[in-house]
């Protein structure tokens, strides 16, 4: 499992959930509350299966290259596995037009276009901002006008900012960050990468 993945890249970077928390001698019941927000925050955008057993997590930015990259492969995992549940959680790290697009997915949330939505700005080309963020809500068919009155809900700066303290609060390096089980996992996997990470948490459930 380690060396197959290790292969990949020599950027990935490995912790044990959740270490960098236990660290700071945090109480048993703070370190299972971190886990809670981590895997089944009620308002974070989930994607696969809601229903699924496994969880798996992703801290994404869309201007982040290896989160565009690694959006394929999450999305031939998804479909491949129809008892995977994907939580995803919007840290946008890169800039002001990150943020606006961070603010834009989840407000497109309301509008049961999430899935949609997260992957067509996954795919787009050039950089994330107010013009373009907007013109691929049209070619997904959101309403333009509600979604830019629902990305200023106080619900949505809130859902952001506490998806950006729990990366900080686990230790996590950058995005995209992945977690399952017991593990967590920086930068770019392929779908037999992530795979066989959903098949190491299967097996230790």
């Amino acid at each position: 499992m380690r060396s197959t993945i290790a292969a990949v890249a020599t950027s990935l970077f490995y912790a044990v959930f959740p270490a960098p928390v236990a660290a700071q001698d945090r109480s048993d019941e703070e370190i299972a509350a971190v886990r809670n927000a981590v895997f089944n925050d009620p308002d974070a955008p989930v994607m696969g299966n809601p229903r699924g057993k496994t969880v798996l997590v992703e801290f994404s930015d869309y201007n982040c290259g290896f989160c565009r990259k690694s959006m394929p492969e999450v999305a031939a995992l998804l479909k491949s596995d129809p008892k995977l549940k994907l939580v995803v959680h919007e840290i946008p790290i890169f800039g002001e037009g990150s943020r606006y697009a961070a603010m834009a997915a989840l407000a497109a949330k309301e509008q049961g276009k999430y899935p949609q939505f997260h992957q067509a700005l996954m795919s787009m080309k050039g950089k994330a901002e107010e013009a373009s963020v907007l013109r691929v809500a049209r070619e997904v068919g959101l309403d333009v006008e509600r979604l830019q009155r629902d990305m200023t809900s106080r619900r949505i700066t809130a859902q952001i900012d506490r998806s950006l303290s729990l990366a900080d609060e686990i230790g996590l390096v950058g995005t995209p960050s992945f977690v399952i089980g017991e593990r967590a996992v920086f930068g770019y996997l392929s779908t037999a990468d992530l795979a066989e990470l959903v098949a190491e948490a299967r097996a230790a459930e």
